[in-house]
């Protein structure tokens, strides 16, 4: 498709694409990286480290099954969580993991845990206001994200106009075509597809889930999440035992190099850290305003309940997925030989798992492109609801199913600069969203927590 273009297109389109990968590294700079992690650590610690108190209750809360279908809501609660991590368990968990310890050395790993840390804290307060301030349309279905927080919790219907108008540009680049561009490569290069018929095929298996709305989203991703989660996280605990003697080093290289740089050219601590934490938030992302407009969708009446659901979130996918890779990569050793992103993760599996391992990463990569195709198609429907109105949603369906077959036939460079700038575009929003309104998220939870404290007592006398 881009042979087609002339010399002239060609040079103005590698311009375009320059001056926003120029313009991304402005966005996703120091101010983004302290604002990302500074919001997690303030609500960290006004919340008295919550993610680490309640994280029992609230995994249990996300996998227990609702006892009350008769709450308002349109999918149930687990179903809200797996459309969340359908948009996060993405290519990031198997891509960006490897770029982050390519770029940032073996380290990056523990600061990705450290984002993830109080990211939790974040998609806490993410979930909870989603649910607080979430409307319920004409139609009966509900809506509700950083857009409905910030015009109705701080009257700032400009800033909550600017997170929906991002969020629906954004959507159609990294939830449509560059997931779908990813797939289409893995299936070029593992079973010789072309990128056409995956993209018909693709189209045709997205369209048939997203123009049933979030019902149909919900439940398709409460059933593919858990098998690929599934699947990866045993073909990876597989990589380690069968490699085992290699575990104690690999974690003691991730500890020691977290605080020395010593793996990376020049000893660059502050790069590691960057990288570190950049893709710990492009992976979980804790921040960034998205996975509150799925929570805002689940059956309850209880805020603090659909936060803590939510902050699971962030865990499952950081903590728990992201470090399968990275500790996986590290093992292998594999991560100064030049290759990088998907590549270098399928050729670490397979060096390590020969015959298997590289399938898993294969298999991997495709339902985790494709449930983020799933996820992301909510979220710019929703944004592009509240911008442009309800007459909007079937246009935007068909524009993002056209999106996905696009993505699989032509050179995303530009589309990946673009979505990286209005990505991190989103953030700023939200997260000023979120500060104002802690006073709010510190009120809720402590009237719940005390009525679940009195509630306890009562039962105990």
């Amino acid at each position: 498709m881009l042979n087609s273009l002339t010399h002239n297109e060609e040079k103005k389109l590698d311009q375009l694409t320059i001056l926003f990968h120029t313009l991304g590294g402005y966005v996703w700079g120091p101010v983004l990286l302290v604002l990302l992690v500074g919001t997690g650590l303030y609500l960290t610690i006004r919340l008295g480290a919550l993610q680490i108190r309640l994280l029992p209750v609230a995994l249990h809360m996300a996998f227990s099954k609702g006892k009350n279908p008769n709450l308002p809501g349109d999918i149930s609660q687990f179903q809200s969580l797996m459309t969340a991590l359908a948009a996060t368990i993405g290519t990031g968990n198997i891509a960006g993991v490897a770029t982050a310890v390519v770029l940032g050395g073996p380290g990056a790993l523990f600061w990705m845990w450290v984002s993830a840390f109080f990211g939790m804290a974040t998609k806490y307060a993410e979930g909870l206001l989603a649910v607080k301030y979430r409307i319920q349309e004409a139609d009966g279905t509900m809506s509700g994200g950083p857009m409905y927080y910030i015009s109705l919790g701080l009257k700032m219907k400009w800033l909550g106009m600017s997170f929906a108008v991002f969020g629906m540009i954004a959507a159609l680049g990294t939830g449509a075509s560059v997931q779908s561009n990813s797939l289409a490569q893995s299936m070029q290069s593992s079973f010789g597809v072309s990128g056409w018929l995956t993209g018909v095929v693709l189209t045709a298996v997205t369209s048939l889930v997203i123009l049933g709305g979030i019902k149909s989203i919900g439940r398709v991703t409460a059933v593919i999440v858990p098998f690929m989660a599934a699947i990866y996280l045993l073909g990876g605990l597989v990589v380690i035992v069968t490699n085992i003697e290699g575990l104690w080093p690999a974690l003691r290289l991730i500890m020691t190099d977290a605080f020395t740089g010593s793996a990376v050219a020049g000893g660059a601590l502050g790069t590691m850290i960057r990288y570190g934490v950049a893709r710990g938030v492009f992976s979980n992302e804790a921040g960034l305003g998205t996975a509150p407009i799925a929570a805002a969708a689940a059956k309850t009446d209880q805020p603090v309940k659909q936060a803590l659901v939510s902050m699971t979130g962030t865990f499952i996918d950081t903590i728990i997925v992201c470090s399968i890779t990275g500790i996986v990569l590290v093992m292998g050793g594999q991560f100064t030989s030049g290759v990088t992103g998907a590549a270098l993760t399928a050729q670490t599996f397979d060096a390590m798992l020969p015959g298997p391992g590289g399938w898993i990463v294969t298999i991997g990569l495709i339902f985790f492109a494709y449930s983020t195709i799933l996820g992301w198609s909510y979220y710019g429907e929703k944004c592009a609801q509240y911008a442009l109105g309800k007459r909007i949603v079937w246009p935007y369906r068909v524009l993002y199913t056209a999106f996905v077959m696009i993505g699989t036939v032509i050179s995303l460079d530009l589309v990946w600069a673009v979505s990286d700038v209005v990505n991190g575009l989103m953030a700023f929003p939200n997260l000023i969203g979120i500060v104002l309104l802690s006073g709010v998220v510190i009120k809720e939870t402590q009237t719940y927590l005390a009525n679940q404290n009195t509630h306890q007592h009562s039962h105990k006398n």
